[in-house]
């Protein structure tokens, strides 16, 4: 039999539902109306004459053996399509009037002072704006065309709109103070540290909406700064990761002591550039994006 040929606007439509599991959702992430993805999706499986999802028995939409089948094809379709009309708004667009970029708390200060001097020395005539973020908030910035590049940790990872490539690394080491009961024991077995109050970073975005990342501790307090969690750590309200770089003359002065947890003394936070793959990075974000690798790859980054 004849099959029909889907527009892109279909395709479109097919992979936000089965990205974000309901119709609900794939609505506000294209921001239609619920309708009209209903429609879409209608009409695309009147087109190819197959029924791609399985509607029945569930509130959530899930793939039908012939939906899984078309998935990969869908979205091969739509980032070669993606690529395709980047690459043209990047042969029109030439050097950014503005270039807007995200930052992980966690990313070293003294490397970004020194990257943005030299940006304003290569691009003088190019308005840079910075927002600083932590965890999926990040990427909330890229996803959401506030920011045209971020430098983000290790939470956001599986965004399909989004590509990706690691750039370096900072180490999180466990402290508290020096008056901590953690702190006054040689080996803390496994499992201990949950007892104790554990300072967290917390997610003001709904990226990684109810995660926990490197949480131990049945007993939490959420913080949105890091500067706040490293106060109240000095204080001795509780125990937490931070990064050495931000801590290291607290070590060396004896505010801050390094626990030895039987679960390791230290974790890596994986650092990631992103982008969005329908939009090419152009001059003078490529030159961020550059300036950043050299200075956090694993060779350059603090440890």
């Amino acid at each position: 039999m004849d099959v029909g040929q889907p527009t892109l606007d279909q395709l479109r439509i097919f992979l936000a539902v089965h990205d974000e599991g309901s119709f609900n959702a794939a609505a506000r992430r294209l921001r239609r109306a619920v309708s009209v993805i209903s429609y879409g999706i209608a009409a695309l499986e009147t087109q190819l004459d197959i029924s791609l999802f399985d509607r029945e028995g569930s509130r959530r939409p899930r793939l039908t053996p012939a939906g899984r089948s078309l998935l990969a094809a869908a979205r091969a379709i739509i980032d070669d399509t993606d690529d395709l009309i980047a690459r043209a708004r990047s042969i029109h667009s030439g050097i950014e009037t503005e270039v807007s970029i995200a930052l992980d708390v966690m990313v070293p200060l003294e490397p970004v002072s020194a990257i943005f001097h030299e940006f304003q020395q290569a691009y003088p005539l190019v308005d840079l704006q910075l927002h600083v973020d932590a965890l999926g908030a990040v990427a909330a910035h890229v996803a959401e065309g506030r920011a045209g590049l971020a430098i983000a940790g290790p939470v956001v990872l599986d965004r399909p709109d989004l590509e990706r490539k690691e750039i370096g690394r900072v180490e999180l080491v466990p402290v508290a103070s020096p008056d901590h009961p953690l702190a006054r024991m040689t080996n803390i077995t496994s499992g201990h540290a949950r007892s104790y109050l554990q300072l967290v970073l917390t997610d003001r975005s709904s990226f990684t909406e109810g995660q926990e990342f490197s949480v131990l501790s049945s007993r939490t307090w959420h913080l949105a700064d890091l500067g706040a969690k490293r106060q109240l750590l000095i204080g001795g309200s509780g125990w937490g990761n931070m990064p050495r770089h931000m801590i290291e003359d607290d070590l060396a002065n004896g505010r801050l002591a390094v626990l030895n947890l039987s679960e390791g003394p230290s974790v890596d936070y994986r650092l990631n550039a992103l982008w969005r793959k329908d939009q090419l990075p152009g001059p003078a974000t490529t030159w961020l994006l550059h300036a950043f690798e050299k200075a956090l790859s694993v060779d350059n980054s603090c440890e």
